[in-house]
């Protein structure tokens, strides 16, 4: 513990970047999965190929390659381009954007079969009912789809919260400072890993328990007046 308190700086630092990663990636990961959802509901054959392709190809392939497909792959593709156009010259791109782009894409897959469900688990009556007495699209969605669909989503909306924050993890792997990072390079300069990675297996449960309190709360809240079986 000694040990532990005299790194705590890197250490709270470190936490800092992943929760920001974290809630970044998420607010990213739902702007996705709602365009994916209604691109894979959509009555045009073309969009709909076009989301089932985004979420069947995303959820094939590993998380971690495509990090490192995006960040090393992403970089020179940009940096071939401006070569070649002469528009920009070298990029280095950000280890914190190309991670909370990645995990926002890659989510955004899950994001869309947790919305799609959601939202087809709806009553299609209601959604008639507002359409006959005049609501405008955004006007159906704000007041129909979206609190019913929030109450519906959430148990699978939580378990992709969740899992997302330990895919945070991962962003250690292309230089990013996070928790992780930090952890073990100081377990490493003091042969202490398990001490380090120990302290990080507790900050993350820390993290998971306070997530799942506050979307306990948000559960009751979209859930007044819906009888419990």
């Amino acid at each position: 513990m000694d040990l532990i308190f005299e790194y705590r700086q890197i250490l709270i630092e470190g936490t800092m970047v992943t929760i920001s990663l974290a809630i970044l990636s998420l607010v990213l990961s739902v702007l996705f999965g709602l365009v994916g959802a209604f691109a894979k509901l959509s009555p045009s054959r073309g969009i709909r190929r076009m989301g089932n392709l985004y979420t069947t190809f995303i959820r094939s392939v590993p998380e971690l390659v495509l990090m490192m497909l995006i960040f090393y792959g992403g970089q020179a593709m940009l940096n071939d381009i401006g070569q070649a156009t002469g528009l920009w010259g070298y990029l280095d791109v950000n280890q914190f954007i190309a991670g909370v782009l990645t995990l926002g894409f890659i989510f955004g897959a899950y994001m869309a079969e947790t919305f799609r469900g959601a939202i087809l688990a709806i009553p299609s009556g209601q959604i008639e009912a507002a359409k006959s007495v005049g609501m405008n699209p955004r006007q159906v969605f704000a007041l129909v789809t979206w609190p019913q669909m929030v109450r519906y989503a959430l148990p699978s909306f939580t378990n992709n919260w969740l899992v997302l924050v330990k895919a945070t993890a991962l962003v250690s792997v292309i230089g990013l400072h996070d928790l992780v990072w930090n952890a073990f390079s100081a377990g490493r300069s003091n042969h202490k890993l398990f001490t380090f990675m120990f302290a990080v297996l507790v900050i993350y449960l820390i993290i998971t328990a306070i997530s799942d309190l506050v979307l306990r709360w948000v559960d009751r809240k979209y859930s007044v007046g819906e009888r419990r079986a």
